[in-house]
């Protein structure tokens, strides 16, 4: 388990409603690294998420960096714990991370099934991305 991952379980273990988990999520959307508005294209959105979230990876060569941005503030929220604990982070590490965090705070069982349906899906587009890089270098 990353830094990050371990962070995110310790903040969540504050709050003991999931309604306070819910606004928590709602304030770390606030904090995402956002994708440039020319990036927002049709390319860049995930398939799969009942609303837009648009998603761009960067690679420098060694690190990628993803900027997102969504139109539904939960959403936002939930892309920006997925760039939080995969930005950064080698081709490698992304494809290898198992993202137990998500399990552990209880996200996934407290999400609807279309926002669940999403969750997945924008793992997969990120975890696509680091595959891409990965196979560039």
């Amino acid at each position: 388990m990353t830094i990050e991952e371990q962070e995110i379980i310790d903040e969540f273990s504050l709050f003991e409603s999931w309604m306070e988990k819910y606004e928590h999520i709602i304030e770390l959307g606030k904090d995402l690294p956002l994708i440039e508005e020319q990036f927002k294209t049709e390319e860049n959105i995930i398939k799969g998420c009942q609303s837009l979230v648009w998603l761009r990876a960067t690679h420098d060569g060694n690190l990628v960096q993803f900027t997102a941005d969504s139109n539904a503030i939960i959403t936002k929220g939930i892309i920006a714990l997925l760039v939080r604990v995969l930005s950064e982070k080698t081709p490698n590490e992304i494809l290898n991370s198992k993202l137990g965090f998500l399990d552990e705070i209880g996200l996934k069982e407290h999400l609807s099934p279309t926002r669940a349906n999403g969750l997945v899906s924008m793992v997969k587009q990120m975890k696509a991305y680091a595959l891409a890089f990965s196979a560039k270098a």
